[in-house]
């Protein structure tokens, strides 16, 4: 018989595996569309849906209500728990699309672009089809089912950029981008209806809505505080500055967003339910805390400091010459991105731990602090890189916060944290400056400096990470073995047959 330890690792590596999967396979696809259209449209097409996101990003973030975070957590979850927050998010969401409704004309005012109300009004749509199917992938979340959820994505994703590659060749501008995003969604409810057998039953529980909204409402004040600072940047550069500059922001967080916030969701949305399976086990939360850690900063380091060190010849080979100036933008939000999965996995124990009123006051803690940096950028006028820049000092302040208190749950501190990572970051810088300098003197073509300078940057990094002995290497390589050898055994099977 599997013992329970057993059974919960096969579980998180083949939740890990399938995240990756969605990560590698619906990101590469999203990133591959990105280009395309970035090539199709212009910057200020960008800017234009930039302008507008951090509305429907609110909107979502408060339809949610932190009641998916609610069901993951619990331990066992009821028909009427799942109908209550069913209703309760559609509800809400028809309630907040006419607000948005009757509020888009002074959307529209405020940035000084008419177009933005009746594209805000159909953009909004899509919080409607994320109310809809919020339970059906909460479930699929709670069941570590990323197999499934990584199908959804990949058909939604490919099939609304068919349209809105389409839609940019026939000149609609704008109009694809909008199109896109709402026919994602529209494919996802669709598919999660279809993959995930499950209705609502005619009941609601103020019971279970009193239970749930308790721990939820926090991590919903919490979300809508970092959704709105997260985002505040769009506000900001299209009031401030020209649609233009704001464009090129929009792209680089896209960008950012394929590597490091893919890595971090695809982590925190599998490690969140395999320790609130543990919560009350310490050493063995503690233990594996540690390892996923150490994990995510060998991966994410090097991936966003490469990124960096081969943005200019990047940029220029995918999105051409109207798009350089976005580079030294995407350089900083690549530094900052370093610490993200670490802020995410810190953030993870809080609310495992059930410390929801905690995770509110670090994040307003958090932003108060950002709020300050903005100010300063403001007040010495240091434009839209002085901006972006604000948030590399964040990141970093961000993680003194968020390890602190984190650490204090599971006896793991600031500096077991700095300890564990340090040898990572340190092996990182060096490659990354050294894979800089090469770019810099190498006189050949872009795709070709990028490909000797990835070859460069890999070995480095492997090689001296073998010369140090460090264990996240090996550990990585135990976690892909089976992967690779099951895989490898099912392509026999097949093949037999």
């Amino acid at each position: 018989m599997m013992s329970k330890g057993s059974s919960l690792k096969q579980k998180t590596i083949k939740g890990l595996f399938w995240s990756m999967g969605d990560l590698i396979a619906n990101q590469g696809i999203q990133f591959i569309i990105q280009i395309v259209l970035a090539r199709l449209l212009l910057p200020e097409h960008f800017g234009v849906i930039g302008m507008i996101l951090v509305f429907i990003l609110i909107s979502t973030i408060i339809v949610d209500s932190g009641f998916s975070q609610a069901l993951i957590r619990e331990q066992k979850v009821t028909q009427a728990d799942y109908s209550t927050v069913f209703y309760f998010n559609l509800l809400l969401s028809c309630g907040l699309y006419g607000f948005l409704f009757v509020s888009a004309p002074f959307v529209s005012d405020f940035f000084n672009e008419p177009q933005l109300t009746l594209i805000l009004r159909v953009l909004s749509l899509g919080i409607i089809f994320n109310a809809l199917g919020i339970v059906q992938s909460t479930m699929l979340a709670k069941d570590i089912d990323f197999k499934t959820r990584t199908k959804i994505n990949l058909i939604s994703g490919v099939l609304s950029g068919i349209i809105a590659v389409i839609l940019a060749i026939l000149g609609f501008g704008v109009w694809s981008l909008v199109i896109r995003n709402l026919s994602m969604q529209f494919f996802y409810l669709i598919f999660l209806w279809l993959y995930k057998d499950w209705k609502p039953s005619l009941l609601f529980s103020y019971h279970s809505f009193k239970r749930l909204f308790g721990f939820g409402s926090k991590l919903m004040l919490a979300g809508l505080i970092s959704v709105i600072y997260s985002n505040i940047y769009y506000v900001l550069i299209g009031k401030m500055y020209s649609v233009t500059h704001l464009g090129y922001y929009t792209n680089a967080v896209k960008v950012t967003e394929a590597a490091s916030l893919s890595i971090t969701a695809a982590l925190q949305r599998v490690t969140y339910p395999v320790l609130s399976e543990i919560q009350d086990e310490e050493e063995r939360l503690k233990y594996g805390f540690r390892k996923i850690i150490r994990i995510s900063a060998f991966i994410n380091f090097p991936l966003m400091v490469g990124l960096a060190a081969i943005a200019d010849p990047l940029v220029n080979l995918l999105f051409g010459d109207k798009w350089m100036p976005m580079v030294i933008y995407f350089q900083l939000l690549c530094i900052a991105g370093m610490l993200y999965p670490v802020h995410a996995i810190d953030l993870n124990i809080l609310q495992v731990k059930g410390k929801s009123n905690l995770y509110l006051q670090l994040s307003i803690v958090r932003k108060v602090i950002l709020t300050i940096l903005i100010l300063l950028a403001i007040w010495f006028e240091l434009g839209v890189i002085g901006l972006i820049g604000v948030l590399v000092v964040q990141s970093f302040i961000e993680f003194t916060i968020n390890s602190y208190y984190a650490g204090k749950e599971i006896s793991y501190s600031t500096f077991d944290h700095i300890r564990d990572i340090l040898p990572i970051f340190s092996i990182t810088v060096a490659m990354g400056l050294l894979v800089t300098f090469i770019g810099m003197m190498l006189p050949v073509g872009n795709l070709m400096k990028i490909i000797i300078q990835i070859i460069v940057g890999f070995s480095i990094y492997i090689a001296i990470s073998r010369a140090t002995k460090v264990q996240e290497l090996k550990m990585l390589l135990d976690f892909l073995f089976p992967i690779m050898k099951n895989l490898f055994i099912k392509k026999e099977k097949v093949a037999n047959n």
